[in-house]
């Protein structure tokens, strides 16, 4: 088949099936879950050959002008090396207009990405593993309602952009925690379900210990679950993580196109994303 038969349109929630063929068919855990609320925060391109089959997928979820992430690039393995990927890419970032990008590749996916612009920015690490019994840390409360504005804020600090869509999003399909000090919220960190159990993330705090904490008390009250939680090699997080039996199972490598510019000692810090696909 040559290539001219392969055409790129609109994503619509009449691909979700056959897009939760190809993350099987590439190892990733998405359910059909996973992939609905992907598409309910993002514009979606598909690569359709002349006898209708998806061969291929990109998501864009913007985060109003500020940014946006480029995430769930797959191709069927049969399709491979036809410059499909190139052609989603360009869709993507034609729709991404003059928004900064950012995506966490894989070894496969690397070289495109530097061809078409994108630096490396660091190292995301999946840990993952059965969550095993340990003391709940006391510091920690359940966010309400009123808790959000200061969440989005801090999220905004730590991300270098406006994720109102993907906060907000989280607290209808998952819980919040946080750490208050002087009756104000220094940190917070999400759960929601993904994939073969849960994830922890964002996680978003002042320092290394905070962060613990917030994932502890995750941890905590789900002893026997299967537990993700994705983050940056540089945070310190990693090395804590796997002396808890979360054990690291790959990630990618963080890029953006341009480079992202934040505060050379910023008051909060990312230390575990939504996941690699969301930032």
């Amino acid at each position: 088949m040559q290539i001219i038969d392969i055409a790129i349109a609109p994503m619509g929630v009449e691909h979700l099936e056959d897009a939760v063929r190809l993350s099987r068919q590439s190892g990733w855990p998405h359910r059909p879950e996973d992939w609905r609320l992907a598409l309910a925060l993002s514009d979606g391109f598909v690569a359709i050959t002349a006898s209708g089959k998806v061969a291929g997928t990109i998501l864009l979820t913007s985060y109003g002008r500020d940014c946006a992430t480029i995430n769930m690039v797959i191709v069927d393995e049969s399709m491979r090396g036809r410059g499909l990927g190139r052609r989603l890419m360009e869709a993507a970032m034609a729709l991404a207009g003059d928004r900064p990008l950012r995506l966490v590749a894989t070894a496969d996916g690397l070289p495109l990405y530097e061809r078409l612009g994108f630096r490396e920015t660091g190292t995301i690490v999946q840990h993952q593993g059965i969550a095993v019994a340990i003391a709940a840390p006391q510091n920690i409360q359940v966010a309400n309602a009123a808790d959000l504005s200061s969440i989005l804020d801090l999220d905004r600090q730590a991300y270098g952009a406006d994720r109102t869509s993907l906060i907000r999003k989280l607290a209808d399909v998952g819980q919040y925690a946080v750490i208050r000090r002087d009756s104000q919220i220094s940190a917070f960190a999400a759960v929601r379900s993904f994939g073969r159990g849960d994830v922890i993330g964002p996680v978003v705090a002042a320092n290394l210990d905070d962060a613990k904490s917030l994932v502890s008390h995750f941890i905590s009250s789900r002893t026997g679950a299967f537990l993700r939680v994705d983050t940056g090699i540089e945070t310190g997080l990693a090395p804590w993580l796997t002396d808890l039996g979360l054990a690291p199972v790959g990630g990618g490598i963080a890029m953006a196109r341009p480079a992202i510019i934040l505060p050379a000692t910023p008051a909060v810090t990312t230390f575990a994303l939504a996941n690699q696909a969301l930032g």
